[in-house]
């Protein structure tokens, strides 16, 4: 039975980075991220999200997606779409944290 690849990425956001708040650029960094959602075949999940409100998190953005192969996540880390977004999201965050595992 073959395995998926699971890669969960979390972002916390600076305050204020690239003259905006916090707020504005979580919504741009999940926008530059739901572009990102069908540009190389593979992906079965990808859903990016914003942390909510009234509920627990100590991250402002998530990503939770899923890919057929390694091979499919590789293509989808080195296609133009997702390199393009690496500047603003690496300009606005503190930090992030990220694990790739086979399901």
């Amino acid at each position: 039975m073959s395995k998926t690849v699971k890669h969960i990425v979390f972002w916390k956001l600076k305050e204020y980075a690239e003259g905006a708040d916090k707020a504005a650029n979580a919504l741009k960094v999940k926008a530059l991220l739901d572009g990102c959602a069908g540009i190389v075949p593979g992906i079965l999940k990808f859903e990016a999200v914003i942390a909510q409100p009234g509920l627990d998190a100590t991250c402002d953005v998530a990503l939770n997606s899923e890919f057929v192969s390694v091979a499919a996540l590789e293509a989808y880390q080195k296609h133009p779409t997702h390199e393009a977004i690496k500047p603003f999201v690496g300009a606005v965050r503190e930090s992030r944290h990220c694990m790739d595992y086979l399901s």
